[in-house]
């Protein structure tokens, strides 16, 4: 009986003995890493087209060839039109190339002088009916807010007119393309895949430039020497082919 016990006793020694060994033995829990938290960023990338509208404001001076000044006045108006474009986004750096055209309709006045000046009391007038621009891009972009400033070359439809309110008639008219210089700035922002709105600023430099004013049977009225700038504000909306958004870790 007491060799039956000793047995027992040992046995269960044993056993406490060898459980802990056991629990030491088994094979650690495989630690699984959380998957890391994707954040949807706007990409810029891809080709463009859109519609805008505004306002400008052209101020002009006319000298008139040989006599001196004729006056400066602004004209102004509305504008609608279009644009097309390429960019590309590297990091949060977008570049871009883009051609506009707009319908335009700035229109000012002034009365010239008197005073010596034998084209004194007549009405030099200016309108604007179209202007285009070919720019180039660089911006900078916090995921689908865009700011950006822009340069190239302009095109602006001018149109003259030496009006005399006595007699009624145009003494003097001319209509041309003139050439010049842009600068601009623009914010845009993607408000759904592929769609952004945004707000622009353009000043178009014309510099100098003689202009002959034909007379209503064709001859020459006179010359006169327009110095011209434009300033334009306009709301732009626009539509992108290209990946909306691409993950980023």
């Amino acid at each position: 009986m007491k060799k039956n016990f000793l047995l027992v006793a040992l046995g269960g020694m044993t056993l406490g003995l060898s459980m802990p060994a056991s629990a030491a033995d088994l094979a650690a829990r495989p630690y699984t890493k959380a998957p890391a938290l994707v954040q949807a960023a706007y990409d810029w990338s891809g080709f463009y087209i859109g519609i805008n509208g505004g306002g400008g404001t052209s101020h002009t001076s006319w000298d008139l060839a040989g006599f001196g000044s004729e006056g400066s006045h602004d004209a102004t108006g509305g504008t609608v039109g279009g644009q097309i474009g390429y960019r590309w986004q590297s990091a949060n750096f977008v570049f871009g190339l883009e051609g506009q055209g707009n319908w335009a309709d700035f229109s000012g006045s002034n009365t010239t002088p008197i005073g010596g000046n034998p084209l004194g009391g007549l009405t030099d007038r200016t309108r604007i009916d179209a202007f285009g621009l070919i720019t180039g891009q660089v911006g900078y972009a916090w995921n689908n807010v865009l700011v950006y400033v822009k340069g190239g070359a302009a095109v602006v439809d001018d149109k003259y007119d030496a009006y005399d309110p006595l007699a009624g008639t145009t003494f003097g008219s001319a209509t041309e393309a003139r050439w010049g210089a842009t600068v601009g700035a623009g914010l845009e922002v993607g408000f759904a895949p592929n769609w952004s709105i945004g707000a622009e600023y353009n000043h178009i430099f014309l510099d100098n430039h003689d202009a002959t004013l034909n007379d209503a049977f064709g001859g020459i009225a006179d010359t006169v020497r327009v110095h011209q700038d434009v300033d334009i504000g306009l709301v732009r909306l626009n539509y992108r082919w290209g990946g909306p958004v691409i993950a980023k870790y």
